[in-house]
């Protein structure tokens, strides 16, 4: 098992990293938020978890320990497989997901594509007793990217069509969120922005 990978980042894509470890790229899935802390050619320490398929390994990059401990806890819950557990976190911070699991705050959950009215349930059935109360402020970890004044745009665009909504629909989505990019204190917050793209797509 491979608990965490730290090297240079080598490359950014709109879903993954890939970080040279001894002369291999090895490339991890992340969530925008995570990856909006990455910056080319600086050296940077994840946590990883590893999914085995029959037909492929997989690894998994999150911001931090927290992160990977929720991605894991939220897969033992039936009908949650990996790409759905990073949806989850790619909407929801893992406190905000502690918030709506223990206060079956099913709206919160459904937000995510993927998951309906019975699946939230489900969630919140199998996980209430297990995922715990949340360790602090359940809003925005507030990481922020330091790169173009547009990249925002590109990251939220990229993470919608990722987690399964259309190019025309994550246009829209990344226009309806940009004043409040405009708003921001110094550079946007990705992660909170995508938040709320996907509260808008949810609403639509």
């Amino acid at each position: 098992m491979i608990a965490f990978v730290r090297g240079t980042v080598a490359e950014v894509t709109p879903n993954s990293a890939v970080i040279e470890v001894g002369g291999v790229g090895l490339e991890l899935n992340c969530t925008p938020n995570t990856l909006a802390t990455l910056r080319l050619g600086i050296e940077a320490t994840l946590p990883t978890s590893m999914v085995v398929r029959e037909e492929s390994l997989t690894l998994f990059g999150f911001l931090d320990d927290d992160e990977k401990l929720v991605f894991e806890l939220l897969q033992t819950s039936s009908g949650v497989g990996p790409k759905l557990a990073q949806a989850m976190l790619a909407v929801h911070s893992p406190n905000e997901l502690r918030r709506a699991v223990t206060t079956e705050d099913f709206k919160a959950l459904t937000i995510v594509p993927g998951i309906g009215q019975k699946g939230a349930q489900r969630i919140v059935l199998e996980l209430k007793d297990r995922i715990g109360a949340p360790t602090g402020p359940t809003t925005s970890r507030g990481t922020t990217t330091t790169v173009g004044a547009n990249t925002w745009r590109d990251q939220v665009h990229a993470g919608l069509v990722g987690l399964g909504w259309s190019a025309r629909e994550a246009d829209k989505a990344v226009e309806s969120v940009a004043p409040q990019a405009a708003e921001s204190d110094g550079e946007p917050n990705v992660g909170a922005l995508l938040r709320s793209a996907l509260r808008t797509l949810s609403r639509a």
